[in-house]
């Protein structure tokens, strides 16, 4: 169901199905709310609220941050505009602010287009197309990039839920994370280097506690089922469990605890983020996509609840 509102979301879409209830928004595309048999999944906001922290949000054509946001690609070098101004940096892509379009839908899916138009420090045209659903197997967001334009582009995205268990604390969670290794960054939450993760306190390949642990780290060396799939897990005592997977498309995982956000959203829920490509990826070209004329890619990734 559309509804048409004044909210600094835009038009709110409420998907319902198999006790679940998702709310999908406007503008940026993403994910405001997701219930399952009433219990709050996400630590989304209001429909009178601005999203805070980029809650649910798409972050297209490029995922986390680009230093300086100057990068090269096809022998030219690209200025981007510096959206995380305190590090000098270009943060999560061109899509957080701008109004997608429903294209198709019903009471448990909706699909959502957006075209990115050739601009400073993104010359390419792209037509990204986003479907949300409900069904069985919990909810899962459909994610297709399309190159409109006459010359190869660079591509890189990811979402950003905020996952959260009612009433557990973060520290008291269990968290899995099927990753062997992990970036190291600097003051500008840029990557300098990485490490192996085996016998520290970032190995979350079995799942632990995270305590008092801050996280706000990129994951990577994933390892996958046999249909490529890799998945973390946040898990309370009594069995109540999150499932977050991705596809063989995501080669990321962003985990985040919240420790810069103020009141109410510190240390309230753990952003879990399916990513392409890691930080600085136009810069230093590590698992970026690059996508020629007239091609489309596409990724899936989803949430699975108990209650």
């Amino acid at each position: 169901m559309d509804t048409l509102t004044q909210a600094p979301s835009g038009t709110q879409w409420t998907l319902q199905a198999e006790g679940q209830r998702a709310v999908v928004v406007e503008v940026g595309g993403g994910l405001r709310e997701y219930q399952v048999s009433g219990a709050d999944v996400l630590f989304g906001y209001g429909a009178d609220e601005i999203c805070p922290a980029s809650a649910g949000k798409v972050l297209a054509p490029w995922p986390n941050r680009i230093r300086d946001g100057r990068y090269s690609f096809g022998g030219d070098v690209h200025q981007l505009a510096l959206t995380e101004p305190s590090r000098h940096n270009a943060i999560h892509g061109l899509v957080n602010w701008v109004r997608w379009r429903r294209v198709s839908g019903d009471e448990s899916s909706v699909t959502l287009e957006h075209d990115v138009v050739p601009q400073p420090g993104y010359q390419w045209p792209l037509t990204l197309r986003t479907t949300w659903s409900l069904g069985p197997d919990g909810l899962v967001a459909e994610h297709a990039a399309t190159n409109t334009g006459a010359e190869p582009c660079p591509f890189g995205m990811a979402t950003h839920p905020y996952v959260r268990i009612p009433g557990v604390k973060i520290d008291d969670l269990l968290l899995r994370v099927p990753a062997r290794s992990r970036l190291l960054v600097d003051g500008r939450m840029l990557p300098i280097g990485a490490a192996k993760v085996v016998g520290s306190e970032y190995d979350f390949t079995e799942a632990k506690a995270i305590g008092q642990l801050e996280l706000d780290t990129a994951f990577g060396d994933l390892e996958r089922d046999s249909d490529g799939c890799s998945a973390v897990t946040l898990t309370a005592a009594g069995g109540r469990s999150v499932e977050i997977w991705a596809d063989e498309g995501f080669n990321w995982w962003q985990v985040f605890t919240g420790d810069t956000l103020s009141a109410p959203r510190h240390r309230a829920s753990v952003a879990v983020e399916p990513m392409t490509c890691p930080p600085d990826a136009f810069r230093s070209g590590r698992d970026v996509i690059v996508i020629q004329p007239g091609e489309t890619w596409r990724g899936s990734w989803g949430i699975r609840a108990v209650q």
